[in-house]
């Protein structure tokens, strides 16, 4: 599936990691629910061609894989500025406690969102919170706060989510779930 040719001062990214996890043994790992890529095949992705002289990268990553995360960062073309600029904590969805994930050496119940840039991005408002607290909504499905917050932190600009699952307005998407 080929990128657009427009270009973009926002991309959001979530990308289907893959790697080896006591999950994918089972029914349970991501592998069994969606299409995972290779490193190699994430950092050959021509992201550069969608991004603007000026433009900000946010991409989740996981924890086990950080120095990954960051071969892609360069990859496309962006300069890491923070591994946690969005820290999102888990919530059971019932009774709002800390959603118990599997995690590697520790239970996991929090996901980070790294914010890299090309060229030199202006952030329009600075009182944007990196914590946000809301329910686990299924496996690999972000909070939809997280959309609004880069929004005001950026602006109303051109913007792109990749890996997309479902079309949200304001948003271009590219991905073979939407």
């Amino acid at each position: 599936m080929d990128l657009p040719s427009k270009k973009y001062q926002i991309i959001y990214a979530d990308p289907p990691w893959s790697y080896r996890d006591k999950c994918n043994a089972g029914k349970r790992g991501a592998s069994h629910k969606y299409r995972c890529m290779e490193l190699s095949d994430l950092m050959q992705l021509q992201v550069k061609q969608l991004a603007a002289d000026d433009c900000v990268l946010f991409m989740w990553h996981v924890p086990p894989m950080p120095l990954e995360a960051l071969k892609v960062v360069e990859a496309w073309g962006f300069k890491l500025k923070t591994m946690k600029g969005f820290t999102w904590h888990k919530l059971n969805k019932k009774a709002l406690t800390s959603f118990l994930g599997m995690g590697s050496w520790t239970r996991a119940n929090t996901e980070d969102c790294l914010i890299a840039v090309r060229g030199n991005p202006k952030r329009i408002n600075a009182s944007v919170r990196q914590f946000i607290e809301s329910p686990h909504a299924g496996h690999s499905a972000k909070p939809l706060e997280i959309r609004d917050r880069i929004v005001q932190l950026m602006g109303d600009v051109p913007r792109i989510e990749l890996f997309a699952r479902q079309k949200v307005e304001g948003w271009d998407c590219w991905g073979d779930e939407v």
